[in-house]
């Protein structure tokens, strides 16, 4: 394969199908003005209601580790996570508490920011500067105008927006993959026109790659950029070669930036945690609900787990139309060789993530928070190509006067409003967007309610509980330390939560105890005893998210109560 790449750069490709970095259309004042507003805008919507919705369970325990690490120091809390993430929130977290704790804050309540929040901003701050390291990806590879539209996409994208709002390491993980190979890029350029030293790039990008496994344990995403380092080896003219004393620098300083952002690796119980969520013992439940059937959700199960379908539904259901449109135009152009040797990277990318998590079978939504900019960017080229030969075509049949060269500037502007309305449309609750493939608003939570509710509305269903239930009594939910984080928060620590999956604690409830069902907790060990309850009895409280039902509670009575009994074969 590597005899047969060219050593091309961006601006070695024909200007009908990019537009060379060394020359931007726009200029660059322009360019780095629109860059501003992208990331104002895409933290806008980032950070705007951050703590709309309740913790997720997931969340809760980062909230746990924050509260140990600063009681304790350097913990293996939540150890199976590196702590680079975690690190950051606790930062937050101080830094929110000494802010309500001001006279303005302490005089205006609109203005105190609460634990969701200080917990998600991190997660915000860093996606919406991740709009950035797009940028500059996909211009190093085609063209700032390229890089702009995906920049665009990416910050007012839905989907790219809800997974920045939950306190997941899938957020930086992306950016540091991004950030390292921005600086592996510019290497390359430095090193191929010689215009300059590019060694301290080669540094920097060990760096980043250091940080991007402290932020989530996913080193094999460096095959990306090794791939595309290694098919440039075989061409003799090639320039960009780092040698093997270079590489073990490389990877020393890569080790030792993981050090210093996750020194809790040093920690024996760290490992303990590590090899007990590596052997799937920490696994909760025993399902994951996709399109309204139950499958077993472990990444050991590979084909036999959750369906290989459910990224390619999550693109076809939860990307704005036009965005699929322009990313299905965009894919064959990436083996097109006028578009220069940046679309291998493109395709390294595309297929080191999209091959492993297909065929595993654990699988989650947030994952894709690393392959969607890879769609947004192959869109960016989709949409350029269109617009580039409308352009063309319009300028052909018009005088020397014509329009045909705005025609890209406008048709860009119209496909990132598209995405700006959905995420509009879609806000607070942006895990719920569903586009009109899937339905729309009318069926939003109905393919990936795991993800799509997250547990957001556990807050309220506790708050409900503590207003309506007798003393001492049972709550049993799927989410029991959640619910009982917020009861205490409402009140009520007499109240005794229990698991729902849990059949000797079912057997412990009695009339005025309560079971909370909220949608994407639905299991194997639950299901049967949910629709005996639901058929059996009415539900005291329906939750919502927006208009989309997202929990029921019920006070049992004594029908109920039978109906829980035969579920449970008694």
């Amino acid at each position: 394969m590597a005899a047969s790449i060219e050593t091309a750069t961006p601006a070695e490709i024909a200007p009908d199908e990019a537009v060379a970095p060394q020359t931007w259309s726009t200029g660059r004042i322009i360019t780095l003005s629109l860059l501003a507003l992208l990331v104002a805008t895409g933290f806008w919507f980032r950070a705007a209601q951050l703590g709309a919705e309740g913790l997720s369970e997931d969340e809760l325990n980062k909230l746990y580790a924050v509260e140990d690490y600063r009681a304790r120091g350097l913990s293996s809390k939540n150890g199976e996570h590196p702590m680079l993430m975690k690190a950051l929130i606790t930062v937050s977290v101080v830094a929110v508490e000494d802010w309500n704790a001001l006279p303005i804050a302490q005089n205006y309540p609109a203005l105190r920011i609460s634990t969701e929040a200080a917990l998600r901003i991190p997660g915000a701050l860093v996606g919406a500067l991740t709009t950035v390291l797009v940028f500059l990806v996909a211009a190093s590879l085609f063209g700032p105008e390229i890089g702009l539209i995906a920049a665009a996409l990416w910050a007012l994208d839905p989907s790219g927006i809800s997974f920045n709002r939950i306190a997941k390491e899938d957020s930086f993980l992306l950016f540091f993959f991004l950030l390292a190979n921005v600086f592996w890029l510019r290497s390359q350029r430095l090193a191929e026109t010689g215009s300059s030293d590019p060694t301290p790039y080669y540094w920097a990008t060990a760096a980043a790659f250091g940080a991007m496994v402290a932020s989530k344990y996913m080193p094999h995403f460096l095959a990306i950029s090794a791939s595309y380092y290694h098919i440039f080896q075989g061409v003799p003219r090639t320039r960009w070669r780092l040698g093997k004393r270079r590489w073990l620098l490389f990877f020393a300083i890569m080790g030792l930036a993981f050090l210093i952002c996750n020194p809790a690796i040093l920690l024996p119980e760290t490992w303990h945690e590590m090899k007990m969520f590596a052997s799937e013992r920490r696994i909760g439940h025993d399902a994951y609900e996709f399109m309204g059937q139950l499958y077993p959700n472990q990444m050991s199960l590979w084909l036999k787990g959750v369906p290989w379908s459910f990224y390619f539904v999550f693109m076809a259901f939860k990307l704005p139309v036009p965005v699929i449109i322009a990313a299905l135009v965009g894919l064959p152009l990436l083996f097109r060789r006028r578009l220069g040797d940046g679309r291998y990277f493109m395709l390294f990318w595309l297929f080191f993530w999209f091959l492993p998590f297909t065929v595993l079978g654990g699988k989650f939504t947030r994952y894709f928070a690393m392959a969607l900019p890879a769609v947004l960017i192959t869109a960016a080229v989709g949409a350029h190509f269109i617009l580039r030969s409308l352009s063309r075509q319009i300028s052909k049949a018009w005088s020397s006067h014509a329009p045909g060269p705005w025609v890209t500037t406008i048709g860009a502007a119209l496909l990132v409003a598209f995405s700006a309305l959905a995420s509009a449309r879609a806000a607070p609750h942006y895990r719920l967007y569903t586009n009109i493939l899937g339905g729309g608003a009318a069926r939003a939570g109905s393919y990936f309610p795991h993800d799509e509710f997250y547990d957001a509305s556990v807050r309220e269903a506790a708050l409900a509980c503590a207003q309506r239930l007798r003393p001492n009594a049972l709550v049993a939910s799927e989410t029991p330390d959640l619910f009982a984080y917020y009861a205490q928060m409402a009140g009520r620590q007499d109240l005794v939560s229990v698991s729902l999956s849990d059949k000797q604690a079912r057997q412990r409830l009695q009339t005025g105890d309560c079971i909370i069902v909220a949608r994407g907790r639905r299991y194997f060990s639950n299901v049967q005893a949910v629709r005996k309850l639901q058929a059996a009895s009415s539900p005291t409280v329906t939750l919502r998210l927006g208009a989309t039902p997202s929990a029921q509670i019920f006070i049992l009575d004594r029908a109920a109560l039978a109906a829980l009994s035969e579920a449970s074969g008694n």
